[in-house]
C-alpha cells in the first residue's frame, strides 16, 4: 500500500502535516477529510523521498528539498536509536498482550512523532500486511534495524516467543546505551579539563604573556632563563600556531582514513587502545561485556552458535576482539568447542574461557555468559569512578605545573626590579 505524507489545515485554523496510508491519493484525501482535516499538498512518498503527483502544482520549498535528501536508509542518529528502543519494548509488550502484529504496529505508528520512524514503521506494516515475515521487513531497512536485530527477530518468529525475544533484545540495547553511557562519562571530564587547560595556555600566551614580557625587556635587564624560556615559548606560539592548527588538522584526517578505510590501520589503533595506560583496561572490559551480552542474548534467542558469533564479530566494536571471536567461529566449525580457542586467542582474560568452559560443561552458556558480562559491567562501573578519581587529580597538577611555571617567569624578573631599587 503506497504511503503519502501530506500538509493539510485542521479545524481553528491550524496547520498540520504527517503521513498516512493508503491505495490512492484520493482515499488519503477522504479519510483525511473524515477526521475535519483539509488536504492542501499531498505526497506519495518511498523511504523518506516523495515523489510529486501529478496534478499537483505548488512546488516544494527549500526546506523540504532539504528534507528530500535525508533518506530514512541513512544511519539514524543516536535519538534514533533510543527511538528503535523505546519502540522494541512497546511491541513486545502489546504482542505479550495478544494484540496482532499489524494492529500492535498501527499502534507505534500512531504515537511516533518522528516522520522518518514513522514511515520506517508504516513501510514495515505494509510488507507484513502483504504476507512478508517481520524480520524481512525489518532487514529492508538496514539502517536502522542491524543484522543482530533482525536475525533475533528471526529466531523469535521461529521459535513462537516474538514478544520474549523482542524484550530481551530492549533490554540488550538498553544495556548497551547505558554501557557506552558509562564509558564516555569517565572520558568526558579529563577531556574537558585538557580542552578547557588548553584554551586558557593559549589565552596566556597569546595575549597576556606578550604585554607583559614587552614591559620587561623594555626594563633592560637581563632576564631570569624561566623567563626566556617562556618569552620563547610565546613567540613561537604567536609565529606558529597557525601551523600548529593545520598539523593538528592534519593528523586528525589522516587518523581518520587510516582508522575507517583501513583494516591494518583500525588493527594498529584497536590494539594500542587496549595497551594504553589507565584507561586501557577499561576499553578492554567494555570490549569483553559487549562480546558476552550479544552473546548471551543472541543464543538465548534461538540464533544459532555460527550466525551468533558472526554477528558478535560485526558488533564487538575493537577490531582485536572482533579477530579473535572470528578465531572461535572458525575453530567452532572444524568441531572444537567455545572455550578452547577463546583461551588460546590470549585476547579475553582467563577468568572468561574458564566460566565459559563451565557453562558448557553444565548446559547453561547462555546464563553463564550472562553472569560475565554483569561481572564486567560492574567492574566498569568501579573503574570509571577510580579512573576520574585519578585523572582528575592529574589534570590539576598539570595545569598547576604550566600556569605556576607562567607567573613565575613573570614574577622572578618583576622582584629583579625591586630588588636593585
Amino acid at each position: 500500500m503506497p504511503i503519502f505524507q501530506y500538509k493539510a489545515y485542521v479545524s481553528g485554523g491550524g496547520t498540520k502535516s504527517g503521513v498516512i496510508d493508503a491505495d490512492t491519493a484520493r482515499e488519503a484525501r477522504v479519510r483525511l477529510r473524515r477526521d475535519n482535516i483539509l488536504v492542501s499538498e499531498i505526497h506519495e512518498t518511498r523511504g523518506g523521498r516523495r515523489r510529486k503527483l501529478p496534478g499537483a502544482k505548488k512546488r516544494l520549498s527549500l526546506w523540504d528539498r532539504v528534507q528530500d535528501l535525508r533518506s530514512v536508509n541513512t544511519k539514524p542518529s543516536s535519538g534514533h536509536t533510543e527511538l528503535v528502543a523505546a519502540a522494541t519494548r512497546q511491541l513486545g509488550t502489546l504482542l505479550g498482550a495478544g494484540i496482532p502484529l499489524s494492529e500492535a504496529l498501527r499502534a507505534l505508528i500512531d504515537q511516533s512523532d518522528d516522520r522518518h520512524a514513522e514511515t520506517v514503521f508504516r513501510e514495515v506494516r505494509e510488507r507484513v500486511g502483504q504476507g512478508t515475515s517481520l524480520a524481512d521487513a525489518l532487514a529492508e531497512h538496514p539502517a536502522w534495524f542491524t543484522d543482530l536485530y533482525v536475525n533475533m527477530v528471526r529466531a523469535g518468529q521461529a521459535t513462537g516467543n516474538l514478544d520474549v525475544v523482542l524484550q530481551r533484545l530492549a533490554d540488550y540495547m538498553a544495556s548497551q546505551r547505558a554501557l557506552r553511557r558509562k564509558v564516555i562519562s569517565a572520558l568526558t571530564y579529563p577531556a574537558m579539563m585538557v580542552g578547557i587547560g588548553a584554551i586558557v595556555v593559549m589565552i596566556l600566551m597569546g595575549f597576556v604573556v606578550p604585554k607583559i614580557t614587552a614591559m620587561l625587556l623594555d626594563t633592560g635587564q637581563t632576564l631570569p632563563l624561566p623567563t626566556r624560556i617562556l618569552i620563547g615559548a610565546s613567540d613561537g606560539f604567536k609565529k606558529y600556531w597557525m601551523l600548529g592548527a593545520l598539523l593538528i588538522a592534519a593528523i586528525s584526517f589522516v587518523f581518520e582514513r587510516t582508522y575507517h578505510r583501513s583494516e591494518k590501520g583500525r588493527l594498529f589503533f584497536d590494539r594500542l587502545s587496549l595497551r594504553l595506560p589507565l584507561i586501557g583496561g577499561l576499553f578492554r572490559k567494555q570490549s569483553v561485556a559487549r562480546f558476552t551480552h550479544t552473546l548471551s542474548t543472541l543464543l538465548r534467542s534461538g540464533v544459532p552458535v555460527i550466525s551468533s558469533l558472526e554477528i558478535t564479530r560485526n558488533v564487538v566494536g575493537n577490531r582485536v576482539i572482533a579477530d579473535a571471536t572470528g578465531v572461535i567461529r572458525e575453530r567452532i566449525l572444524e568441531g572444537t568447542d567455545i572455550s578452547t580457542p577463546l583461551k588460546q586467542t590470549g585476547v579475553f582474560p582467563p577468568v572468561v574461557s574458564y566460566m565459559v568452559a563451565v557453562g558448557e560443561q553444565s548446559g547453561e552458556l547462555e546464563q553463564m555468559l550472562e553472569r560475565i558480562g554483569a561481572s564486567y559491567d560492574e567492574e566498569i562501573q568501579i573503574t570509571t569512578e577510580r579512573l576520574t578519581s585519578v585523572l582528575e587529580p592529574i589534570m590539576i597538577v598539570l595545569l598547576a605545573v604550566v600556569v605556576g611555571f607562567i607567573v613565575i617567569s613573570i614574577v622572578l624578573p618583576i622582584l629583579k626590579v625591586g630588588q636593585m631599587q
